[in-house]
Formats: structure tokens, C-alpha cells, sequence
């Protein structure tokens, strides 16, 4: 399925990623996860400024042709891994902005796999490319694909769901995520009110095919190199393996205050990627309300000495 701009998604955060990459007129940013152009668009109507725009996912293409069509040499877009960012952009820039894990139309768009609301073949590849989710629950050994959910879903019944799959992949493969979630709901029942059991099983599957979190801090790393002095980190993440690994990044290569003597005055480590590095912010209660995926959402941004 091809996207389209007719397709209407809200940005999470995106007042918030505004005031804090504080875009100006003649600058160069990058929007390291493009997926329907949220806050490229935003970006580009803020102000005079020029947008590098990367994303794996080939179906963003059509969205990046219309927006080439709207703002003409202001935007650019390239097709690749933001882990590669220090290599696909040739330039310098004052801002970089993250919007981390499966995007919204990717969720929508069931043919992709990434939902077990809808029935769809057990895909989950955000490049559309490679081993996919089917390939692992279909092939991987039994006590990896328990480390696999336990580590990267945090899920506590993870050996139990791995030995089910295993059983009944022995009858027939597991084709769709309707399949890999009736047989989740055999080892967790389903709660009204309650988070749906598969989250966390397809959580951890997401993240293994797209090697999500190896490829955050690359991505971290190479944006921090290709920043100017004084550009700015902005990274919206949704869960708490994301966070945690943004949070360390900005934490390590953050400023650190050094007392030489308790009659001097504190000093800055010289030696530091951060000038600056904020605390977390999360959304208004105004936006949770009006867009459910806000929820969870995560803001930190840091400044490059």
C-alpha cells in the first residue's frame, strides 16, 4: 500500500519537538524518521529553513514526492537507516529530530504485520526487506525465542508463549498475526481494560526484525557527529527500552560539573558532546486525550557543545 497525504496522522509531541528544536530561518535539520511527514511539514512551515528527510520504509516515497513538489530545493529526501545518517547527509547540521519505533500508518496499514488487531500476514519489516517476523516465531529455537520476548518485550510469561509457539508450529506454520495472537491469549487471557496480552510478544518481534535498538544508538551517535556547535538532539520515544537508551546517550555526553576545590567555582568538563541535556517531558493531558498514541510518548533533547 502506498501512502498517500490524503492519509491523515496526528505528530506526537509535535508543539513540544518545535519549541525545543527551535528551527530558524537559513538553518539545516533532519527529520531522521520522515514516516508521513509530520514534522518535516511542520518544520518547513515554522520557517525558511532546509530539511533533510531519512527513512527506510519504501512506501514513505510517495508522501516525500508530494512534499518535494511543495517546498521545492527547502527539501530533500533519503532512503535509509538513520543508524547511517553520518553518511547519507554530506553536511553539517543545526538540528536533528527522532521520532522513535513503528509509526502510525505503518499500525494502520495491516498488510505490514505490525498490529494483531487486523489480520495480516506476519510481516513486521519496516524496509520491507529481509527476515521477517514469520521467519523468526516459524524457525528460531525454543529458549532464544524466549530470550527474544523476555529481553526486548519484557514479557515475564515469555518461555511459556515461546514453548506454545513451538507446539503448535509443529502442527501448521504461523502465518498470520491473528494466528501468533489466539496463541498468545492461550497462555495470557485477555482482560477487558487491560493492555492486550500480544503487546508485548509483538513488541519484542518489531524490534528483533528492524534490530531497533542497536540501530537507536547508532542513530544517536551519528546524529550527535553530524551536529553543529550549539544544534540541538530532539528524540520522542514511546517505551521504556527506547528511553532508557536515549536517556543513558544524553546522560554519558552531558555536561558534568567539576569542583576543583570547594573555594572554587564548579567548572564544565570541556570534554563533553552536551552543553545541555533536559530532564524527560511528556504530553499534555489535552493531547493523551485527543490522540490515544500520545500516551506513552517521551521527550528529551539535548544541545552539542
Amino acid at each position: 500500500m502506498m501512502m498517500s497525504a490524503a492519509v491523515k496522522h496526528i505528530p506526537v509531541m509535535l508543539e513540544e519537538v518545535l519549541q525545543y528544536l527551535n528551527p530558524q530561518k537559513g538553518e539545516v535539520y533532519v527529520d531522521a524518521t520522515f514516516g508521513n511527514g509530520g514534522y518535516t511539514n511542520a518544520i518547513l512551515e515554522k520557517t525558511a529553513c532546509r530539511v533533510i528527510a531519512l527513512d527506510r520504509d519504501p512506501t514513505v516515497k510517495v508522501r516525500a514526492n508530494e512534499m518535494k513538489n511543495m517546498y521545492g530545493e527547502r527539501f530533500d529526501f533519503i532512503s535509509g537507516k538513520f543508524a547511517d545518517l553520518n553518511d547519507l547527509v554530506g553536511e553539517k547540521v543545526n538540528g536533528v529530530v527522532f521520532d522513535i519505533g513503528v509509526s502510525s500508518m505503518q499500525l494502520d496499514e495491516a498488510e505490514r504485520g505490525f498490529s494483531f488487531a487486523k489480520p495480516a500476514a506476519l510481516d513486521m519489516r519496516m524496509s520491507c526487506e529481509g527476515v521477517s517476523a514469520k521467519d523468526i516465531v516459524n524457525t528460531m529455537d525454543e529458549s532464544a525465542l524466549a530470550d527474544l520476548i523476555y529481553q526486548y518485550g519484557e514479557e515475564r510469561k515469555s518461555r511459556q508463549i515461546a514453548r506454545r509457539i513451538v507446539e503448535e508450529r509443529k502442527v501448521k506454520p504461523i502465518e498470520t498475526t491473528t494466528d501468533l495472537a489466539q496463541i498468545i491469549y492461550k497462555v495470557i487471557h485477555r482482560r477487558f481494560g487491560e493492555t492486550d496480552p500480544a503487546t508485548r510478544t509483538f513488541q519484542a518481534l518489531r524490534i528483533a526484525v528492524n534490530d531497533e535498538l542497536s540501530q537507536l544508538e547508532k542513530g544517536l551517535q551519528a546524529a550527535t557527529e553530524k551536529l553543529m556547535s550549539g544544534g540541538r538532539l530532539v528524540v520522542v520515544d514511546f517505551h521504556s527500552l527506547e528511553d532508557r537508551i536515549v536517556k543513558n546517550f544524553m546522560k554519558e555526553n552531558g555536561a558534568k560539573k567539576v569542583k576543583i576545590s570547594k573555594y572554587a567555582p564548579e567548572l564544565v568538563e570541556e570534554n563533553s558532546l552536551f552543553s545541555f541535556v533536559s530532564k524527560v517531558v511528556t504530553p499534555s493531558a489535552d493531547e493523551c486525550e485527543k490522540n490515544p498514541r500520545a500516551r506513552s510518548a517521551k521527550l528529551r533533547y539535548a544541545v552539542r557543545r
